[in-house]
């Protein structure tokens, strides 16, 4: 998503535009992006209050989050990565007006340009919180019914015009994070349009980027007909790859399966661990877990056990990547589209720490590498998932970076800063 070009080959069917002699001309050529890195929780983690509230205690946002300081924008650049994505939670936004509203518009202004400062593009991505009981992804764009779904279509509109306003050359707007309809719903490719043409009526020249729904995921960008969305060039499309999940998302607090928070010592390649070695590993933390039943953990005890088998027996390796990337670029290269119009916006993995029991340093990088490296081999852009918390690459309170993580992502330390602890 960095730099312009003119290869194109979806131009022919655009719409012309009309010069200043009445003669039509091309579009402006999308961002052009190599190397970048997710931003959360810059503009994430919020004050909301439960239910039946709606509002938000003010900063909206928790003052305690790490956010990136200019020296850590300077740094990352220097590191080799060109763009940042930001996910932006339009909660607050949605939720105040008037002074408060400005100081939150103006807040993310100011972030861009520190972003831009730094020699760095950005990806402005418009990120609901699933957490959150009522500015959350079903109220907002669930469906065509949703009931903050005008709200929000407004909302993509204004950051549209107030980026355009800052400069288009360097940024994109991605208007939604992760759609929640099924692969090639009718529903998501109505909704997209009219969340591209709220924010192409008011930022002409601004990139923009498109996305398949069922999560944004590989099968989601395959069924997407990406032939009604050329009229609103210039336009990027994402994908978001975290296979397979049993390795990712190992140890994840969050996950509503008690299979992934139990999870651990599962290997990256399957080949580097064996079966018995990660049961065990998995039983002896399920066993330690209070909050589950006797009953409960012999049937998480039982789905573990089916899932890992299944696991070391498709011994997924860096060819199991490379595969899962193939429908993409198939997608691309069946309706010309440039790879580099095609962005993994994001990818990564839990690594082991206090918080997290996950992938361990190796198997984490590891997987890091493969992933990245087949990205790359298909012509595609990438973002890695995160800059901080337990899929970061820096450390939240000594600002140093992962230098593991940082080769496998094909970068390099930057001369100075914090040393890893």
């Amino acid at each position: 998503m960095r730099g312009p070009t003119r290869r194109d080959l979806l131009a022919a069917a655009l719409l012309p535009m009309a010069g200043p002699a009445g003669a039509t001309a091309s579009p402006p050529a999308a961002l052009r992006l190599r190397r970048g890195v997710n931003a959360w929780p810059w503009f994430s983690l919020t004050r909301e209050y439960p239910a039946p509230r709606i509002d938000y205690g003010w900063p909206a946002f928790q003052p305690q989050r790490p956010v990136p300081t200019r020296d850590d924008l300077v740094r990352l650049r220097e590191a080799g990565f060109d763009f940042l994505r930001l996910p932006v939670d339009p909660g607050p936004f949605l939720a105040t007006a008037g002074a408060q509203r400005a100081d939150l518009v103006r807040d993310l202004m100011a972030a861009v340009g520190a972003i831009l400062s730094a020699d760095l593009s950005v990806i402005v991505n418009v990120q609901a919180n699933g957490a959150t009981h009522h500015w959350n992804p079903d109220n907002l764009y669930g469906s065509p019914q949703a009931p903050l779904w005008p709200a929000y279509r407004a909302l993509v509109a204004e950051l549209a015009a107030t980026l355009s306003a800052i400069g288009p050359a360097r940024i994109a707007l991605e208007p939604v994070n992760e759609p929640p309809q099924a692969c090639g719903a009718a529903d998501w490719a109505s909704m997209q349009i009219q969340l591209l043409t709220a924010a192409r009526g008011s930022a002409p020249g601004l990139t923009l980027v498109a996305s398949g729904a069922c999560g944004g995921m590989v099968p989601g960008l395959a069924a997407l007909d990406p032939a009604p969305l050329a009229r609103f060039a210039p336009l990027l499309f994402t994908l978001h790859v975290y296979e397979p999940y049993l390795f990712t998302h190992q140890g994840a607090p969050w996950m509503r399966e008690p299979v992934y928070r139990a999870l651990n010592r599962v290997p990256w390649p399957a080949s580097a661990g064996s079966l018995a070695a990660t049961l065990a590993a998995v039983q002896a933390r399920m066993e330690a877990d209070p909050t589950l039943s006797a009953k409960a953990k012999a049937e998480a005890d039982a789905i573990t056990r089916t899932k890992l088998a299944e696991y070391f027996a498709a011994q997924p390796d860096a060819r199991f990547l490379r595969h899962h990337l193939e429908p993409a670029r198939d997608w691309a290269d069946r309706h010309g589209i440039p790879p580099h119009r095609l962005v993994m916006g994001e990818f990564g993995a839990l690594r082991s720490d206090a918080r997290y029991v996950a992938a361990g340093a190796d198997d984490r990088a590891r997987y890091v590498r493969d992933m990245r490296e087949a990205a790359e081999a298909a012509g595609f852009p990438w973002a890695f998932w995160n800059l901080f918390d337990g899929f970061g690459l820096m450390d939240d309170v000594t600002r140093a970076l992962d230098p593991a993580i940082i080769a496998a992502l094909g970068l390099r330390l930057p001369p100075g800063g914090p040393a890893p602890r």
